[in-house]
């Protein structure tokens, strides 16, 4: 637990937004995780808290610099394997597709692979339980409150017990008290599940909830 397991070393990401016009998105921002932390990564909006967050996730390629997961730099993952057991994304607009049911979206990411029915069976009662959507398992994403689709959300991001968990504005669309149910949440997969949690946010009573903050200004963690 007291290794550095995410080491960030100055990340940098440009885009070119016309012939002669390039925006640094990020520049140069380092920082260093413990395993099983429970981080903010806050900053107001152009600070470059999304490009880092889709860097982190493996969405994006494109940067320079370097992050390194337990020592191994994540460009020599195969990307869909990084995506899938090294991280997990929970993201602010819960992406539920209408017509499946609460269990049926749990279960999307490992619908293909293979797993053995128990295993993955047992996996689906534990997170169920614990997002407390045991008795909506049947229901459509149309019957539910945003606190009961971001759970859903969560609980998809955990399915195939990810090392990492990135939380992108968890608590954006919600109402004040579920948006705290949902930090709780959070706070308890954090320490049963032993994950490594990143979350996202613009708001500073949202990142009061996390032990550690780093703070994005212009591109650069200050």
């Amino acid at each position: 637990m007291d290794m550095e397991y995410i080491e960030v070393k100055d990340l940098k990401r440009k885009y070119k937004m016309g012939k002669d016009i390039v925006v640094g998105a990020l520049q140069g921002v380092s920082f260093t995780l413990k395993e099983g932390s429970f981080t903010s990564i806050v900053g107001s909006s152009g600070s470059g808290k999304s490009t880092l967050l889709n860097i982190l996730g493996g969405l994006d390629w494109e940067y320079t610099g370097g992050i390194y997961i337990e020592g191994k730099n994540i460009k020599e993952y195969e990307p869909n394997y990084y995506r899938r057991y090294i991280v997990g994304t929970v993201f602010q607009q819960f992406y539920l597709i209408p017509s499946l049911t609460v269990e049926e979206n749990i279960l999307l990411p490992i619908k293909f692979q293979g797993k053995r029915e128990r295993d993955i069976n047992e996996r689906l009662e534990y997170l169920l339980k614990k997002v407390g959507l045991e008795d909506r398992r049947k229901h459509l994403p149309k019957e539910l409150s945003g606190g009961q689709a971001q759970r859903v959300a969560i609980a998809r991001a955990l399915i195939d017990s990810p090392k990492i968990v990135l939380a992108d504005e968890p608590t954006g669309n919600l109402d004040s008290k579920t948006g705290e149910s949902i930090l709780n949440l959070l706070e308890e997969l954090n320490e049963s599940e032993d994950i490594t949690i990143l979350l996202v946010t613009h708001d500073m009573q949202v990142a009061k909830y996390t032990p550690e903050v780093i703070t994005l200004v212009d591109g650069k963690n200050v």
